[in-house]
């Protein structure tokens, strides 16, 4: 079967996530996958692109693992499913039991859910709870921070503070607060990122003051802004939000959906990276090497026995029909296995310190004004020259699409965010793939950067001014 006749199906009959309605039904540039291989998918036309994004930040061991697949299948066989309601089944206890030996402090408990959404709607939900149970009625005030990404649920999605996710759609607004984004390259009015982070951390204080410590449910950050544009904080930055956060008493949960198990070589960031403890840890994506939808929270002991009262007559009645599914934790314990045998973490610190340096080459590109990453995600952030500020979001979306095509067209499957470029690829990739994912992604810059010239977008005259410091000051 061709890609016409998918994509005939797809027009017809999905409604997929992030839909334009302007193109419902009459899309013809989704690509449509039939298969994997390595790190490596395929189109239905045969076509064989490298998994940049590494689907969605999850395909750890990238594709056709035969061991997860038996896993998951001898499970399917044995036990395909058990209700989270009344009974436990034994993968989960084991895989609870593993996440527990790798999570900083005390944090041994371990609630499941579907996904990445869910496990910070439910740790959320828990936060809510604990304010009853404790009878403080009126701390329920969240603080977040510009462009982190927390999920689609109606709860997860308030809390992100990616603005043109959800201004479309409804979300809370009542008690969800947001502090800046720990991106130096758009704050150009500071001379250091020690002045930035400074600032940082005064404001995150200063929120704190306003609003009323005893008012403040929880506090939420991923350790890397991943989806809202692989943002590296500066130095010591998590560290001092945590350190002021618990100064006053207030929940701190850190979202390592996309940071945990093995992104930066770590099973988690929090301690081993950050040098943090928090009370909450949400995980997903990696945690089954992309194979089986599975995500979840590691929540401190210490935290749940201040709610534990034998006059506490409160039941967290919170769960999905999928909580611990048996045949997502066989994928779970499978995919660690693997990491564990192969050495995988090892092998993503030694491969990021070359994939980072080959990446941030792009930098010669006029187009590009900064490459930013670390461990194995990345973004590359272009920019185009423009006064009028809707003119210049228009031009970055161009140039975001005009990458995508020629990328794909040459072998590379990126994520366009804007004009973000965001890799993230396998944690299994090696020297000489990083070297094809660099190259195209260079000819695809390249390319974009001549169709400007040739619409006349791109002036070179003034291309002098497109370097990183100016782009900085641009994009502030």
């Amino acid at each position: 079967m061709t890609s016409e006749y998918f994509r005939h199906g797809y027009n017809k009959y999905l409604l997929h996530p992030w839909a334009n309605f302007n193109e419902l039904g009459a899309d013809e540039n989704k690509t449509v996958i039939t298969r994997g291989e390595g790190i490596y998918i395929y189109d239905a036309d045969g076509n064989r692109l490298l998994d940049g994004p590494a689907g969605m930040w999850c395909m750890q061991l990238g594709y056709g693992r035969s061991e997860i697949a038996e896993a998951v299948s001898q499970q399917m066989t044995q036990l395909a499913y058990s209700s989270p309601f009344n009974v436990v089944n034994d993968k989960e206890v084991e895989l609870a039991g593993r996440i527990a030996s790798k999570t900083p402090g005390d944090l041994n408990r371990i609630f499941f859910t579907t996904c990445g959404s869910t496990a910070v709607d439910a740790a959320l939900r828990l936060c809510h709870l604990a304010s009853n149970i404790k009878d403080q009625p009126n701390c329920k005030h969240i603080l977040s921070r510009e462009s982190g990404y927390h999920g689609s649920s109606f709860l997860s999605a308030s809390i992100t503070g990616k603005e043109r996710d959800k201004s479309a759609m409804d979300v809370l607004t009542d008690k969800i607060h947001f502090i800046s984004e720990p991106c130096f390259y758009h704050h150009p009015n500071f001379a250091s990122e020690e002045e930035f982070c400074d600032f940082l951390i005064d404001e995150l204080e200063d929120k704190i003051k306003e609003l009323g410590a005893e008012n403040i449910m929880c506090f939420i950050a991923e350790p890397i802004l991943a989806s809202g544009g692989v943002i590296v904080p500066p130095e010591n930055y998590n560290y001092r939000c945590w350190e002021t956060v618990k100064k006053y008493g207030i929940t701190y949960i850190a979202d390592e959906v996309v940071t945990g198990f093995g992104r930066l070589g770590h099973w988690f960031v929090s301690e081993e990276v950050m040098g943090i403890v928090p009370d909450i840890i949400i995980f997903a994506k990696g945690i089954t090497a992309g194979h089986i939808p599975l995500g979840g929270y590691a929540v401190s002991e210490r935290y749940l026995q201040e709610l534990s009262d034998d006059k506490n007559e409160f039941l967290y009645a919170n769960g999905f029909t999928w909580s611990g599914n048996p045949v997502a934790c066989a994928a779970a314990l499978a995919s660690w296995d693997i990491f564990e045998k192969e050495n995988v973490f090892d092998h993503v610190k030694e491969i990021s310190t070359y994939f980072q340096q080959q990446l941030k080459t792009l930098e010669q590109i006029p187009l590009v004004g900064e490459v930013r990453g670390v461990g194995l995600m990345a973004a590359i952030e272009t920019s185009v020259q423009s006064s009028n500020e809707n003119d210049r979001l228009e031009k970055d979306y161009a140039v975001g699409e005009l990458v995508d095509r020629h990328c794909q067209r040459l072998g590379l499957l990126v994520r366009p965010f804007i004009n973000l470029c965001i890799i993230s690829p396998p944690l299994v990739i090696v020297e000489a793939q990083v070297d094809e994912l660099v190259s195209i992604l260079k000819k695809g810059l390249e390319l974009t950067l001549a169709d400007l010239r040739e619409q006349g977008i791109w002036q070179d005259a003034s291309s002098s001014q497109n370097t990183p410091s100016a782009n900085r000051a641009l994009n502030s």
